[in-house]
């Protein structure tokens, strides 16, 4: 792991990192693994005993609890209207959007590929199927998959 692509970061005990990783500002707890081709942005957080899989992006304001798994090359949304610029032209900066936190709870699975739009809570133990666009809330111990995801069955 290049320790200059970690930055104020906090680990936890048994945090084991792949190479080309890019974090910043942001936590991961005890015993979590990272993935290869992974980035988590500041103000993102990892619980206990998560497998985040290689080439998924995290950005500001995901909150993953314990026990999550992340496929790979999934993609976490932190903005509902993004825009390059302002109305007058001028580049945006970060007061010039505003960050909504998704949250992932306890035990989750995210399938590969999927599409985590921003402001949604994943429940405990659901399930997304591989490819998902996930617009809206999952309930706990529910599989949800498609574009967008929809509930396919109820988790006993």
């Amino acid at each position: 792991m290049d320790k200059k692509n970690i930055k104020n970061v906090k680990l936890g005990k048994g945090v084991k990192i792949f190479d080309f990783v890019n974090l910043y500002g942001c936590s991961i707890d005890d015993n979590s693994k990272i993935g290869t081709f992974v980035e988590i942005q500041k103000n993102a957080s990892i619980g206990k005993n998560c497998k985040i899989s290689s080439h998924t992006f995290i950005c500001e304001g995901v909150r993953i609890e314990d026990h999550v798994f992340v496929g790979h090359n999934v993609t976490f949304i932190n903005d509902k209207y993004p825009r390059s610029v302002n109305p007058d032209g001028t580049m945006q900066g970060e007061e010039d959007w505003q960050m909504i936190e998704t949250f992932v709870k306890k035990g989750a699975s995210i399938g590969s590929s999927s599409t985590i739009l921003c402001g949604v809570t994943i429940g405990e133990f659901a399930i997304v199927g591989a490819g998902a666009v996930v617009t809206k809330d999952v309930p706990p111990r529910t599989v949800v998959a498609g574009v967008p995801a929809k509930v396919i069955k109820k988790i006993d």
